[in-house]
């Protein structure tokens, strides 16, 4: 299909809608019925010519009492899907009473096929039926796709002479023609345009980060490709797309299978429809519909190449309470045994659950393969450090990179994507690093390679040339130090919390008093408190002595080998955070940078937790350049000159 049959199609869809639903629908609502129709004409024009063989199938399996009669109809419909009711949509815009064509057009769509049924349940197209019938304008929809100008089907419409007057549109070209339709109406809501689309360039990106790196490694056979956060399946296409591309470039022959999972019923019925469009109905079939944290639609499969931009700064508190609340999650996925903690738990804050798909992705792993699995996936940035040791994000960092599988993190320019500015990062994955990667991980600063939109689409105004792309790549692929990229060893990002506790002081002691054995006891017993409520003493120990300043005692809760323990004070206890590769480890840095400032401190070692946190900022950071005392002098001269007889003008020369 060419350039002008692309655009003169699009715009004949388009103006559908200008001229049947204005004054009836706005203009953020014409989608509600433009996509659906789309789909339904296209189905309508792909299952024509062989209505006939469907209706007499239908027929010869009703008699015979077949139950499942699925199968036997989209064999004799050549399709994977089929409308076994006897209308074709033109044969609907000819009704002169609404009420009938109502009737009509219902029960041409209970024909449709159960995958079809879906997509329309999850448009809720039934629900426009009564106001386009009020409104007297369905039969002027149905008119409008049905236009003999037009031709949606796959087949070349001719003339009388048998000649070509309409060339065919094939499933490829159908898809890109429903895309384009979906951008311009995302376009039209700028606001909503995220939540359907992660930008074409960023998706080239993230395919190429996967793929580009074992392009040489591929082989002929089969591959699965997974997005638990799909939308409207642009990430798996491309993906498709891009490893079709390179095992053509290998000379191998690869069958590719694409699964995925949406949660938005608009977004999953225009995935689900774009591969009915495209032809790839099978690939359709392996589209979930539903949460992929509560609800997992792919359980059992593993996967050789995965990809994701999962919601980000979003509450997943209703996947928590499905899943029988915070506490009581066992999901495998995300609560495991690790090392010597048998409930390992990676389980995120409830208001922000994006790190929890890239763990869900990390289960679904190859780990008996040559290739193993890929994984490329968008987070903001509180996923590189949210999460203090020991909790959700911080376990889940560790988790990754201790078991060596973070490759590489792409900082993303701000500005990128649709619906957000804040800065972006493209994580890496593989289980099949190669030996100059392995115990590395590589930091890519990219935020400053793009090229300015001419026009601002909602709040992208930016985006990678193709020669960027390539540029991040070759990267990947041969990694090195340059200034926008740096690399270190796994441990870099690690470290020990240490909690320092320091002793508690209770007031209440007369410290000229010298107390004995029993007195002290009696204290103890009594749990006497001074007239402002503190408690004297919890427990103490013989061999304390009174300190002389304001009657303060360091309170002992025991003695431990000939070591005296002492109670903590909660107000003065505070932590630290000691770097995994610390020469000298935990008891070296506390002696350097505590022992000297509060000689009477103590590491509570039962409280030591590990974690991670990866910080671009400290790594790339750029301070700016001072202006040197010459320059400074030379503006404020410069600025004397051009206020000067200023004031004089403002007050008059008299006043002064």
């Amino acid at each position: 299909m060419d350039l002008a049959q692309h655009n003169m199609i699009v715009n004949f869809i388009w103006g559908i809608a200008d001229d049947c639903l204005r004054d009836i629908y706005v203009r953020g609502k014409y989608r509600d019925v433009i996509l659906p129709m789309t789909v339904i004409r296209r189905i309508d024009a792909v299952l024509e010519p062989t209505k006939q063989a469907v209706l007499k199938m239908k027929e010869q399996l009703d008699k015979a009492k077949v139950t499942n009669q699925n199968p036997a109809l989209c064999l004799s419909s050549g399709q994977a899907f089929y409308n076994t009711s006897r209308f074709l949509l033109r044969d609907l815009k000819s009704r002169s009473k609404q009420q009938q064509l109502k009737a009509d057009f219902e029960a041409y769509l209970d024909g449709f096929s159960p995958n079809v049924q879906e997509i329309l349940e999850k448009f809720k197209f039934r629900n426009q039926i009564p106001t386009m019938v009020e409104s007297d304008i369905l039969g002027s929809v149905i008119e409008k796709f049905t236009n003999p100008e037009i031709n949606l089907s796959p087949n070349p419409v001719t003339d009388a002479k048998g000649e070509v007057r309409l060339p065919a549109l094939d499933n490829h070209s159908m898809g890109t023609i429903f895309e384009e339709l979906i951008r311009k109406f995302n376009e039209e809501n700028n606001e909503e345009a995220g939540e359907h689309f992660t930008p074409r360039d960023v998706v080239k990106l993230m395919s190429r980060l996967i793929l580009e790196p074992v392009a040489s490694n591929i082989e002929s056979g089969t591959y699965l490709v997974y997005d638990g956060a799909c939308g409207t399946g642009g990430m798996l296409t491309v993906a498709e797309d891009t490893l079709k591309e390179l095992a053509a470039q290998q000379k191998k022959e690869v069958a590719i299978h694409l699964y995925g999972q949406e949660s938005q019923p608009e977004t999953f019925a225009i995935l689900k429809a774009d591969l009915l469009l495209k032809g790839e109905g099978s690939e359709a079939e392996n589209m979930k519909f539903g949460s992929t944290l509560s609800a997992d639609g792919h359980p059992s499969n593993e996967f050789d190449f995965m990809l994701s931009n999962p919601p980000y700064g979003k509450s997943w508190k209703s996947d928590q309470e499905r899943m029988g609340g915070k506490k009581e999650i066992k999901d495998h996925r995300f609560v495991i045994q690790y090392k010597d903690n048998p409930e390992y738990k990676m389980i995120t804050r409830s208001s922000d659950g994006q790190m929890l798909f890239l763990v869900n992705k990390i289960s679904k792993m190859k780990h008996n393969t040559a290739l193993g699995s890929r994984i490329a996936e968008v987070h903001n940035g509180s996923s590189l450090f949210t999460g203090d040791a020991g909790q959700g994000e911080s376990n889940i960092r560790r988790w990754i990179i201790e078991n060596d599988w973070l490759e590489a993190i792409v900082a993303l320019p701000e500005n990128m994507f649709y619906n957000t500015g804040i800065a972006t990062y493209i994580w890496l994955l593989s289980n099949r690093k190669t030996e100059e990667r392995k115990g590395k991980v590589q930091l890519i600063d990219a935020s400053g390679w793009y090229v300015p939109l001419r026009k601002n689409l909602g709040k992208k105004n930016c985006e990678f040339s193709d020669n960027q792309i390539a540029d991040i790549c070759d990267l990947i692929i041969h990694p090195r130090e340059t200034e926008q990229s740096k690399i270190f060893p796994n441990e870099a990002f690690g470290y020990h919390k240490i909690t320092v506790e320091r002793p508690l002081r209770l007031k209440g002691i007369d410290p000229q008093k010298v107390y004995s054995s029993k007195e002290i006891k009696e204290l103890v017993d009594k749990g006497m408190v001074d007239e402002n409520g503190v408690p004297v003493i919890r427990k103490i120990h013989k061999s304390i002595k009174p300190d002389p300043l304001h009657g303060l005692f360091e309170t002992v809760i025991g003695n431990k080998n000939g070591v005296i323990e002492y109670q903590p004070d909660t107000n003065l206890r505070d932590t630290e955070q000691v770097p995994l590769p610390e020469e000298g480890g935990i008891e070296v840095f506390f002696k350097r940078e505590v022992l000297p400032y509060v000689p009477d401190a103590w590491i509570d070692k039962s409280k030591t937790q590990i974690g991670y946190e990866v910080s671009f900022t400290r790594y790339f950071y750029k301070p700016t350049q001072m202006r040197t005392l010459d320059e400074i002098v030379v503006d404020i001269r410069a600025i004397e000159k051009e206020t000067d007889g200023l004031l004089n003008d403002i007050v008059g020369e008299e006043e002064l």
